[in-house]
């Protein structure tokens, strides 16, 4: 014979009405998938973002006057756009107080069938013997300086590119790409960076006179994109920045910790929307339960009197109501944190801004997402079936059987 437990008996209660219990617990679910998307979704974005701007490695962006959007675009979001100043401005920026070094890149746009044999992508042209962004990638990935005639593509662009045989790190076949009526031999892949840059193929700067004078590339002689500027040891990167624009009427610049602010506002909207409609639902989902809960209980109230009659005390009865909450809300819970997971990882590139800034999630992220979801979901059927389950106490054991 199978010996008495409250669990057991939680279980035979619950299966006595499955479509209830099916009901709640999806109610549940859902306001936990919801939750979890929720959260995934505005965690992607700042977490990224934020990888993204400490990778990039500079304290001060200069660009041409009324670029800043067109840099963010490029550097943190996955869009290919081409901007240009006087390489003159160079050195007047190494000439400003507080800047240790800099370098600068070259942003061009392929055009299938116009310059390039490859579809709509952003080429990145940098100069090797200044360069500290791209240079630390190049190290890991390829291991040697990267060739005039060759190009490296980034994590993302090999695959955009349909070169999926291309894994990451020097590429051993003879793949070759068109740009701006240059031929290029791929020389392999970069590691992925977390940046806008990783949907980018590089080429050195020395490329630069030959995409002019072929004539397929808006860019004329002695222009460049962007400036990455290190500020010098005990200088504040802010100051240093103003000093730079009041010196160079011709640019804008941006601070490192300014970036992203354009996509992080956007997220801030969002966010309310989603905070809006999680409460909707998590109060929907509580008055669910209470009014499921206040059921089970009148429903029970006979059972409950003989089970006092029987010498049951006030506490296992209530433990086994709390059994039966605590059970539903796991059910629940674990459903809607797998469903939440499932959409924020399948469906999350149809959000564009998710799919701009290419955001992800690590484990030990979407591990705290869950719990969120876990704590939260059991919390809130507790919290509604508390009301119905503490009536229990109140009942007189002789008067229930007579009256239920």
């Amino acid at each position: 014979m199978t010996p008495f437990s409250l669990f057991r008996l939680s279980v035979r209660n619950l299966r006595r009405r499955p479509l209830r219990t099916a009901m709640l617990a999806t109610s549940i679910a859902l306001m936990v998938a919801l939750l979890v998307f929720g959260a995934s979704f505005s965690m992607s974005v700042k977490a990224t973002l934020q990888r993204a701007i400490d990778r990039l490695g500079a304290d001060v962006l200069v660009v041409p006057i009324g670029a800043r959007d067109y840099a963010e675009e490029v550097l943190l979001e996955t869009k290919a756009k081409s901007f240009y100043m006087d390489k003159g401005v160079l050195q007047k920026v190494a000439q400003v107080q507080g800047v240790q070094e800099l370098t600068y890149h070259v942003y061009l746009t392929t055009i299938l069938a116009v310059c390039c044999d490859i579809p709509s992508s952003k080429v990145v042209a940098f100069h090797q013997g200044t360069d500290f962004i791209v240079r630390p990638w190049l190290r890991q990935s390829l291991g040697r300086p990267l060739g005039k005639d060759e190009a490296i593509l980034g994590y993302e662009a090999n695959r955009n590119l349909g070169l999926l045989e291309l894994e990451s790190g020097p590429a051993e076949g003879g793949t070759q790409l068109t740009l701006f009526g240059q031929r290029f031999q791929v020389a392999g892949v970069l590691q992925k960076t977390g940046t806008g840059l990783d949907t980018a193929i590089f080429v050195t700067d020395e490329n630069l006179p030959l995409f002019i004078q072929k004539g397929k590339s808006p860019l004329k002689p002695g222009e460049i994109s962007l400036i990455f500027v290190r500020v010098k040891p005990g200088q504040d990167p802010r100051k240093v920045a103003r000093r730079i624009e009041n010196a160079i009427l011709e640019v804008d610049t941006i601070y490192r910790n300014d970036m992203g602010k354009r996509v992080l506002s956007t997220l801030r909207d969002i966010n309310k929307v989603f905070l809006l409609t999680i409460l909707l639902v998590l109060a929907l989902s509580a008055f669910l339960t209470w009014s499921i809960f206040s059921a089970i209980v009148n429903e029970r109230m006979r059972e409950v009197g003989i089970m006092r009659a029987l010498g049951a005390k006030n506490g296992h009865v209530l433990r086994a109501f709390v059994l039966e909450v605590l059970l539903i809300g796991l059910m629940g819970s674990l459903l809607g944190v797998l469903l939440g997971t499932y959409l924020s990882v399948s469906f999350a590139r149809v959000f564009t801004l998710l799919r701009d800034v290419a955001a992800t999630l690590s484990l030990a992220q979407r591990a705290q997402v869950a719990l969120l979801g876990l704590l939260v979901g059991t919390g809130l059927c507790v919290l509604g079936a508390l009301s119905p389950v503490l009536r229990v106490r109140r009942i007189e054991p002789l008067l229930a059987i007579k009256e239920f």
